[in-house]
């Protein structure tokens, strides 16, 4: 494949069932495998059952750019009317509650194409009522991020990070043995050992891990079951409680294994599962999408036994690092994974002087609520 695409460049929006047929299919799974930036999330085995589930109605777009016959980027996209509580019109990432990342997929060497192609949609072909493109989710520190940020000052067009945090991060050289060694103190692996051993005179305790189609089905019942009967269950927050959710574990499980991008761990009593966890694999990174365990045996801490079994893709030599998806601040992996990746929201001044001047003014505002927030 050339890493100079040449050929007529042709960008612009299609409603997501288009997106459905073999042959885009194939192309888009080529790009997510040449991305600059792994992205489960927007694979086309994770996002198109999002759709789905969400949008049934088949109304939700996809930004794409072509140059030739390859597939140089992808992002989806939603007109919202609000912003917060503000009704401002403006052009965004289309996200769910159970997407961890907004990054497009963009083909390794075409960032700078890419933003160029979508921030001059925007300004012409996007909705005339827009005020201006908003990505949210994006990793920070980040090539990527970096070039659309290039593409602006090179336009003299006001970009803005107006919201900025950090998560959990697994990222190191080191062996799984010394890595734990290190994250955590003494009295606190002792503590593990000892929860462990109390854990095992309960039972016949066993760890599983999978990376493979193997009783895929009968794991993902399990999953949603343990789910639902704890904290999440109680308070309607679980994969299960809501059918919609639901089946999009089960098609985007099962899409990742079909495409050789899934394991699974679990943690075993009596061959029942007390600790569960999905991981995605993205080579060069990876991403922790799932996890849950019984809350009946939290005071031998399962989940935090599970995880660290988890700290093996540190010797898988394909993967370097792992996103937590976990909210910032998160009490378990925090305290595990020591490294953090800074995620944040990017807001773009699109159109002409009108629409940018009534960003400016807008992006003060935000601004000054949210020191934060760099502008540039």
């Amino acid at each position: 494949m050339s890493n100079k695409p040449t050929g007529a460049v042709r960008a612009g929006l299609a409603r997501w069932p288009e997106w459905a047929t073999a042959e885009r299919r194939r192309d888009w799974a080529e790009l997510a495998d040449a991305a600059t930036t792994p992205n489960p999330f927007f694979e086309q085995w994770y996002l198109l059952p999002s759709y789905q589930a969400f949008d049934p109605e088949g109304t939700g777009t996809i930004f794409s750019l072509y140059i030739g016959t390859e597939l140089i980027g992808l992002l989806p996209l939603t007109l919202p009317n609000r912003y917060g509580r503000w009704p401002l019109p403006h052009i965004s990432t289309w996200l769910h509650p159970n997407v961890f990342l907004g990054t497009p997929l963009v083909r390794a060497g075409c960032e700078a194409l890419f933003w160029q192609a979508l921030l001059d949609w925007a300004d012409t072909d996007g909705s005339a009522n827009a005020l201006f493109l908003h990505l949210p989710a994006m990793p920070l520190e980040h090539p990527l991020t970096q070039a659309l940020f290039d593409v602006a000052d090179r336009e003299r067009r006001t970009a803005a990070l107006v919201m900025r945090q950090q998560r959990a991060l697994l990222h190191s050289p080191l062996l799984p043995d010394l890595y734990l060694e290190r994250a955590l103190t003494g009295k606190k692996r002792k503590e593990l050992r000892r929860q462990h051993a109390r854990l095992a005179e309960q039972g016949e305790l066993a760890f599983t891990r999978h990376d493979d189609s193997t009783g895929l089905a009968e794991w993902t019942e399990a999953f949603l079951d343990l789910e639902s009967r704890g904290w999440k269950g109680a308070g309607g927050s679980a994969l299960a409680s809501d059918t919609a959710t639901a089946a999009l574990f089960r098609q985007s499980l099962a899409g990742a294994a079909a495409a050789g991008k899934l394991e699974r761990l679990a943690l075993t009593l009596d061959g029942r599962p007390i600790a569960m966890l999905a991981n995605f694999l993205t080579p060069p990174g990876s991403f922790s999408f799932k996890t849950a365990f019984d809350e009946a045996y939290a005071r031998f801490s399962p989940g935090v036994l599970l995880q660290r079994e988890n700290l093996a893709l540190l010797s898988r030599p394909e993967i370097a690092w792992c996103d937590s998806c976990a909210t910032p601040d998160h009490p378990m992996i925090d305290s595990l994974w020591t490294e953090r990746r800074p995620i944040g929201r990017i807001s773009v001044a699109i159109g002409g002087k009108l629409r940018r001047t009534a960003f400016a003014s807008l992006l003060a505002l935000e601004l000054r609520r949210n020191p934060t927030g760099l502008a540039r």
